[in-house]
């Protein structure tokens, strides 16, 4: 996500009086006056300039005044360029990431769910807010055979073989009924043309070479292949996350709200819109931030999901990061998710 490019950019030192102000709204979570902001700025700037820059950040809006306070807090808008341009990042100290690696590449002789399992809540203890790990998905199904079994009513049994020995069946309803040597004999050009080739790479070359006199044997080879790839597809949608922390996120009054808090865990549960979400960051290059809004998601309205890809083999495979509120440590969250995001990546590349 990035800032809005059309919008008018504020002034040098109404940049720094910003960060100023987000960086003290997110240390001590209470409303920032003109006299806090003269003190912290390190500008020697008075506290009646300073209303005036904050004033013209107000009609930017990039800061708001709460009804109970005379001071400003940071919009979402405010977040969005404080992130995209003020924020001075915190990298993690080389220690630090020793023991972060040490405690993930303990789970890497378990399987892939203990390491997302550890990661989730690594993320949550480093930062106090909900961690969230989606489980790895296949990047790939690859064919290693196929058979066709003819059953009765115009039905045939598809067998096929994935990947290492991933055994899936389909049963297909036909126009009319096959005879074995025909499911053979299709059976013989799927092994031999397709065996090792991606699922998807099988249907678009069986789609490209359909021709009208082999159309009813084709339709049975494609309607096979389209069907697990469907089922491919379908498990990439949905993998699943492992959630650790949610209760942390009722520690910040901006989400103690009964009803807020509410419908956020019951989005936690449903897991749709949260998974949604964070396919968003799947074909991303890096760190992805959702602020506020942004999500597309009411309940969301008043949080910040950090989240970054992880791979296996090169291929991108799940997502990981916090969600938290929108008043969140920006300059030492970022960094935790990426790292944490390649430590789970090579963790899963070493297990066996």
């Amino acid at each position: 996500m990035s800032s809005d490019s059309t919008r008018p950019v504020p002034s040098e030192r109404a940049q720094h009086i910003l960060r100023a102000l987000v960086e003290s709204y997110i240390r001590d979570g209470q409303p920032v006056g003109s006299r806090t902001l003269a003190l912290q700025a390190g500008l020697d700037l008075s506290p009646a300039t300073i209303r005036n820059v904050m004033a013209d950040l107000e009609d930017l809006g990039f800061i708001t005044s709460p009804h109970t306070s005379a001071g400003r807090i940071p919009t979402a808008r405010g977040y969005r360029f404080f992130v995209d341009t003020l924020v001075r990042l915190q990298p993690l100290a080389e220690q630090e990431v020793v023991r972060l690696q040490t405690r993930i590449l303990e789970r890497q002789r378990g399987d892939a769910k203990a390491i997302v399992t550890t990661a989730s809540s690594i993320l949550s203890a480093l930062t106090s807010l909900a961690g969230v790990v989606t489980l790895p998905r296949q990047a790939h199904v690859t064919l290693r055979h196929i058979e066709f079994l003819p059953l009765s009513g115009q039905r045939v049994l598809a067998i096929l073989v994935v990947n290492d020995a991933e055994v899936q069946n389909r049963i297909l309803d036909m126009p009319r009924d096959y005879s074995e040597d025909e499911l053979r004999r299709a059976a013989n050009y799927l092994n031999q043309q397709f065996t090792g080739r991606d699922i998807s790479d099988v249907r678009a070359r069986l789609l490209d070479d359909m021709d009208g006199t082999r159309e009813s044997m084709n339709r049975l080879m494609l309607d096979t292949i389209a069907d697990a790839d469907k089922g491919q597809q379908s498990g990439r949608d949905a993998p699943g996350y492992v959630l650790s922390g949610e209760t942390q996120l009722m520690n910040f009054h901006e989400l103690s709200d009964v009803e807020r808090i509410k419908h956020l865990f019951e989005a936690f549960g449903e897991q749709r819109e949260i998974l949604t979400l964070l396919d968003r960051s799947l074909e991303a290059d890096g760190v992805q931030i959702f602020i506020g809004e942004e999500s597309g998601y009411r309940m969301l309205d008043n949080c910040t999901i950090v989240a970054a890809p992880y791979s296996v083999d090169e291929h991108i495979v799940g997502v990981l990061g916090v969600i938290g509120p929108t008043r969140m440590a920006y300059e030492r969250v970022i960094p935790i998710v990426d790292i944490t995001a390649r430590l789970v990546g090579a963790a899963l590349n070493s297990t066996p």
